[in-house]
Formats: C-alpha cells, sequence, structure tokens
C-alpha cells in the first residue's frame, strides 16, 4: 500500500483537483443532461462553483450542441425602480430562462437549496413561486445542485429524473491529490496515503486539500521522532472534526473494568481487523479484510450496563469520533423531517470519519413492524437508516451502534446479515466483573478499601436492588456506591476510616426511609427465606446461590434469595421448572413447619410458582395426562410464554386445571419432605440471618458444615 514520494505531483489546483477526484461523477452527469435528462446534484456547497464549471467546459468542448445558462442572481434587472433582494432576483431569472429556454439549454441552479428551504409549518413564497416555475416548462434541462444539509420539498425533487450524490473521496483517488512536499512530513522516500484516508474519506477534495496544504509548514519525517509524527496525525484529526461530534477518551481495558467476554467480542469481530488491515500491502487483500468487519452492531442488554461506554471506548480504540443520538429526539410530527434528521446524521458522521454514529433506545423507532403505536412514521424511518447504510463505501470507517434494553422488540429486518449483523450483550455484572468495577473505582477516587472489603462489596451487590423490580446493581449502582464512600470521606477527613457499617450504609442508602421490623417480623422473614434457601441449595436442578437476605433497619426490602443465572440460560429442562416450584413453596412451607402458621409474605412465591405449572402444562406440553398439546393463544402470533387460555369445552378446562393442581401438590409434598429432612439447617440458617442480616453461598457452607 506505501506509495513512492518521487510519484506524487509537485503542484495542483483546485480545478485539476475536482477533475482527478471526480472524474467518473462528472462523466456520469455529462452524460445525462446532454441527453435532456435533469440532474439534481447533492455535493457540499464548497463544490458547487468548481463542479459547475468543469461540466460547463466539458459539455462546451463536446459535440452536443447544448450550452449552460446560470442562473445566479447577481445581476440586477433593467428597468427595476426598487432594487431586489438576491432570491427574487434568483426567481426573476428562473422565470425570463424557463419561458424562453430552448432544447439547447441545460438551466443551471447552483442555489436550488437556498431558494428552497421549507419550513416546518410549509413552503415559504419563494418556493412556492419556484416551485411553479419549475413545472411550467416539461420540456426544460435543469441541473441544481443541493448540500446534504438542506432540505428539498417532495415536490422540488420530483422535477429531477435522476439524482446523484458527491460526498466524500474514494480511498484510490487520495494518493493523486497529495503533493510530494506534503507526503515528506508522513514518510522518507514511501508513506502509506490509506493511513490519512481513514481520517479524509467523508470530506470533499476540496477540503481534503485544505487540510494538506497544513503540513507544509511541518518538519520532514525523521524515523528518529516517531513522536512528531504521532502529533501530525493528531493534529490532521481535530482539524476533520465537526460540529456536535465527540472524539472521546476511555480506553477499553483501562476505563472499564471487568466484562471480559464483552471486550474479547469486540476486539476479535472489530478492533483487531481494523489493526491488521493497516499491515496489508495488497489492495485486494485490504478489500477482502473491510468486507469481513461488520458496519452495524447492536448492544443490548439491561439499564446501567455500559452500553454507550462501551461504545466510547470502540471510538477510541478507532481514534473515531461518536455522535450520540436518541431514538425519540429523532421522531417529528412533520412529514418527512424524521427522515431528513436521519440523513444529517449520517451525513455528519462520513465528513468526522472515521466515526461511530450510537441510535439510543433504537427500540423507540425500530421496533418490529406491526407494533408501531404512533404515526407510522418509525416505518419510514428504519427503511432511512437501512437506505444510509447501504450507501456507505466499504473502506469507509463509518459504524451504526444501536443500543437497547429490549432486544426481540426489535424489526427483523435490522438484524439481517450485512446490516446490524453483530449483537452483543452487555448483561449485569458477575461477581468477579463487580469486583473488577469496584477495583477501578477504588483507584479512581484513591480510597483507601482492602481488597477483602472490596470483595465483600462485590458479594454483597450480587443480589436485588429493588426487590420488587427484580433490578439487579450494574455497573452505574456500584459507581453511585463509590462515589458515596468518597463523598462521606470528604465530609469528614482524608484520614477517615472506611469500616464495614459505613459499606453497608452507602449499598443500602437506596432506600427512601428504613423499615422498622418487630422481632417476630424478623424472625417470620428469616424462616420464609431460609426456607427458599433451603430448597435451593439442596435440589440439583437450582441456580447457584449468591445472598439470601433479611431486612436490617437501614433498608427497605423484607428479604430476598438471590442467586445466579444458570449456565444454559437458553434451554431450561422440565427438572429445573419443578426445582423452581419447590423453591418459590420453601419460603411458606417453612414458615408452616417452624410456626404452626403461614404469612401473607408468600404471595407473590404462589403466582410465580403457579405461573411456572400453567405454563407447562398450557404451553410446554409438560403435562401427564393431556400430552403433548397446548391450549393458549397469542396476540402477537408469536410463541413466547403468558398467552391467554383458548375457549375450551367444560371438561378440557377440568383435565388442565387438576393437571395444575397435580403439579403443584406433588412439588409442595416434595418440598416439605426436604424442609424436614435438613430442619437442622433451617433452624441454624434462621439463627444467622436473624443475627447478621445477609447470608452468601460461602458463609451457607461454613453453617451446614458445623
Amino acid at each position: 500500500m506505501d506509495v513512492e514520494i518521487s510519484s506524487l505531483a509537485t503542484d495542483i489546483t483546485p480545478e485539476e483537483t475536482i477533475e482527478v477526484v471526480y472524474r467518473e461523477e462528472l462523466d456520469w452527469i455529462e452524460d445525462k443532461v446532454t441527453k435532456g435528462l435533469s440532474v439534481l446534484v447533492e455535493c457540499d456547497k464548497q463544490l458547487t462553483t468548481y463542479l459547475y464549471r468543469a461540466l460547463r467546459k466539458r459539455i462546451k468542448q463536446s459535440a452536443s450542441s447544448k450550452s449552460c445558462l446560470l442562473i445566479s442572481g447577481h445581476a440586477q434587472p433593467e428597468g427595476m425602480s426598487m432594487p431586489q433582494s438576491r432570491m427574487q432576483r434568483i426567481i426573476t431569472e428562473l422565470q425570463n430562462a424557463i419561458f424562453s429556454a430552448t432544447d439547447e439549454q441545460i438551466i443551471t441552479l447552483p442555489h436550488l437549496d437556498v431558494l428552497t428551504t421549507t419550513t416546518r409549518s410549509g413552503l415559504n413564497m419563494e418556493t412556492r413561486e419556484a416551485a411553479a416555475l419549475l413545472f411550467e416548462n416539461p420540456d426544460a434541462t435543469f441541473l441544481a445542485f443541493k448540500d446534504p444539509s438542506f432540505e428539498l420539498p417532495k415536490v422540488i425533487e420530483k422535477v429531477f429524473t435522476v439524482r446523484r450524490s458527491i460526498i466524500g473521496i474514494a480511498r484510490e483517488k487520495l494518493p493523486h491529490i497529495i503533493l510530494q512536499s506534503e507526503a515528506r512530513k508522513l514518510g522518507e522516500t514511501h508513506f502509506n496515503p490509506f493511513r490519512l484516508y481513514k481520517y479524509l474519506s467523508g470530506l470533499n477534495a476540496l477540503r481534503c486539500r485544505e487540510i494538506l496544504s497544513h503540513l507544509q509548514g511541518r518538519l520532514d519525517y525523521d524515523e528518529r521522532s516517531p513522536e512528531l509524527l504521532s502529533a501530525l496525525y493528531t493534529e490532521i484529526r481535530q482539524m476533520t472534526l465537526v460540529a456536535d461530534v465527540e472524539l472521546p477518551n476511555v480506553d477499553l481495558d483501562k476505563d472499564i473494568g471487568g466484562y471480559a467476554e464483552v471486550k474479547t467480542q469486540i476486539k476479535r469481530e472489530i478492533l483487531d481487523l481494523l489493526h491488521s488491515r493497516e499491515s496489508l500491502s495488497d489492495p485486494q487483500e485490504v478489500k477482502q479484510l473491510e468486507e469481513l468487519i461488520p458496519k452495524g452492531l447492536i448492544f443490548h442488554g439491561p439499564p446501567g450496563t455500559g452500553k454507550t461506554f462501551f461504545c466510547k471506548a470502540m471510538a477510541t480504540a478507532l481514534d473515531a469520533t461518536i455522535i450520540i443520538v436518541s431514538g425519540p429526539e429523532l421522531k417529528s410530527k412533520w412529514v418527512g423531517e424524521s427522515e431528513e434528521n436521519l440523513r444529517r446524521v449520517f451525513a455528519q458522521a462520513r465528513r468526522a470519519a472515521p466515526a461511530i454514529i450510537v441510535f439510543d433506545e433504537l427500540d423507540s423507532f425500530a421496533s418490529a413492524r406491526g407494533t408501531y403505536t404512533g404515526s407510522g412514521v418509525e416505518h419510514s424511518m428504519v427503511n432511512q437508516m437501512l437506505t444510509e447504510m447501504d450507501g456507505f463505501r466499504q473502506e469507509e470507517l463509518v459504524f451504526v451502534v444501536g443500543t437497547t434494553n429490549f432486544m426481540s422488540s426489535l424489526d427483523p429486518a435490522l438484524l439481517r446479515p450485512g446490516r446490524f449483523e453483530l449483537n452483543i450483550h452487555i448483561p449485569y455484572p458477575t461477581e468477579d466483573d463487580r469486583f473488577a468495577i469496584l477495583d477501578l473505582y477504588r483507584e479512581k477516587f484513591k480510597l483507601e478499601l482492602s481488597d477483602e472489603q472490596v470483595k465483600t462489596m462485590a458479594r454483597q451487590t450480587g443480589g436485588l436492588v429493588e426487590a420488587n423490580k427484580a433490578t439487579r446493581y450494574s455497573g452505574d449502582h456500584l459507581y453511585a456506591i463509590m462515589r458515596s464512600l468518597k463523598r462521606e470521606v470528604l465530609r469528614n477527613s482524608q484520614d477517615y476510616v472506611i469500616d464495614d457499617d459505613l459499606i453497608n450504609k452507602v449499598i443500602n442508602v437506596r432506600a427512601p426511609k428504613a423499615t422498622k421490623l418487630t422481632d417476630h417480623e424478623r424472625r417470620v422473614i428469616a424462616i420464609h427465606e431460609s426456607g427458599h434457601a433451603i430448597c435451593a441449595y439442596f435440589l440439583p436442578n437450582c441456580a447457584t446461590i449468591e445472598e439470601v437476605n433479611v431486612a436490617m433497619d437501614s433498608t427497605q426490602r423484607l428479604g430476598y434469595l438471590a442467586t445466579a443465572s444458570r449456565e444454559h440460560r437458553y434451554v431450561t429442562t422440565k427438572a429445573e421448572l419443578l426445582d423452581d416450584i419447590c423453591v418459590f413453596l420453601g419460603g411458606r412451607l417453612a414458615e408452616k413447619l417452624v410456626l404452626g402458621e403461614v404469612s401473607t409474605g408468600a404471595y407473590d412465591d404462589l403466582q410465580r410458582a403457579n405461573e411456572i405449572a400453567r405454563s407447562m402444562v398450557e404451553e410446554l406440553g409438560m403435562g401427564v395426562k393431556l400430552g403433548l398439546r397446548t391450549f393458549v393463544s397469542h396476540q402477537s402470533g408469536q410463541a413466547v410464554l403468558g398467552g391467554q387460555r383458548q375457549g375450551l369445552a367444560e371438561e378440557t378446562a377440568r383435565e388442565l386445571d387438576q393437571e395444575i393442581a397435580l403439579i403443584i401438590s406433588e412439588q409442595e409434598a416434595r418440598t416439605w419432605a426436604l424442609l424436614e429432612s435438613q430442619r437442622a439447617h433451617l433452624d441454624r440458617l434462621v439463627d444467622h440471618l436473624i443475627e447478621h442480616g445477609h447470608c452468601n453461598l460461602e458463609m451457607i457452607k461454613k453453617l451446614f458444615k458445623n
């Protein structure tokens, strides 16, 4: 991929730059207008004058008898008593040109976008007048220019038979506009121009020349001073930034704790491939490698797990800008404006390439078709997004990342190969991840915490933040905890000792007010949670216990049992479902065994146990008598658990209820027998919870060994 510096040009004019870089585009436009087709050219405003001059010169030198008639509004019309504005003069020139147009004239409108700028409430006066004029002569041939930043009314776009976008610069054209004096800043006798390309790919050729000309005053390349070359590329990167973009500084390994699997996937699928590309010398190999790199990604997972933060780390590794847009903010009630917002975002990213566009809350407008509840603009936005993604050059480094909490709700069209084909799950952090995250913030905030304290905090945050909402601790929660510890230190003194009581206080501070329990209430809750824990610990098909907790005075949660996710998350067996029912029944039956009566605390447990039994019989074909039949209907037509029971014959409904009752009664007996056989362990765990309030898996193992 290296180019010999002596083979480069020593000087190049703007006109020559346009001809070298956009020769194919100019040929195409010339061919269409000389055949009588009206052409709309979308390009940066900076290019308009030079493209027009190049086309006018070509048409004049061709065998065609065509000529260009420029509508610029420069001259003040003769005989006018009152001076006209520039827009009024353009309208006057356009009117005269259309009514006197011949087949040999190509009416050129370099400022069509400015003339026909719309307002949200409709078309302005000049636009209405221009729209009427453009349709007056159906035989007229138009050549018009539009900047990507401007929106054209649909009625104006219909005037043009064909449209050509000139955005960015093709990679193979870049060496032709780099001068020898500029290249010597990047290499001694040879240099790789394609290292520059990732920063210049989205810029027009004239803007590229402006940036390259800034290299003239720099020192020539010296292999003994590699830092000068690095600083030069950094300066070029800064010059290519545009407004409303961010150049993040987040190191994937140093600034993000834990999540080794996620980091490995990002490196393996994208970063390593891109870094290996720079070492290739065969253009064909480079092209093949670029076809392998996914340009669309989905980061999905619960809120607060760092999906956007991973995007910033990925951008930092690529030296890329990042544009974060909110799905709901893109929507507009005005027809066509939502799609225009998307076009503007993509155009901005291409100018600032390498770039990553992050669509936060992608599901807000890209939900599965048939589930839209808005005006229907979502369907048009999805189509526009896919069109923009398909329009990238393969060599352009522009990635599109969608983040969502609801992966299953996304439109399947987005997940096809070639679009958002790489899906990366960012789950709640494991205990190892939590330790790494807490350790990172310990260093950042300079907190005097021992490794053992950090390990304890990682274990304590393995459960639920809000038991009634099944919310687990995420990276955001851990960040908030460490910030709270730092505030406590600052309120006291730098020598303030962080003890376990303070850590417990900070971890449980999310509760708005303390829950005051009587001794009897605490004992009932301890018995209830111990019943769950005994079943989860001794039954062979249950998920591993992380923590069992009983409310202390500083927390609002009455108690909970937290378990880890099963190793196989996507396949659940009948044996596992039956053990889950036992765990849910364990709390109520423990109360009955120890106290001789039950409380209202088992309400939710009973609901969930019965729901599992119902699904087994009515949806999963796991009943005994009714066999492999299903008895539910789904409004969405998708086979997801939780459908409504179909209208059934009375006898069939009775058999279903009997099957469900049989499963519940059998698991009740099984749970009771287990609790009776482990009564000593149950009592020991109850006493521990009453005294300490919580118990993790290691503590449970120690208790049960005694």
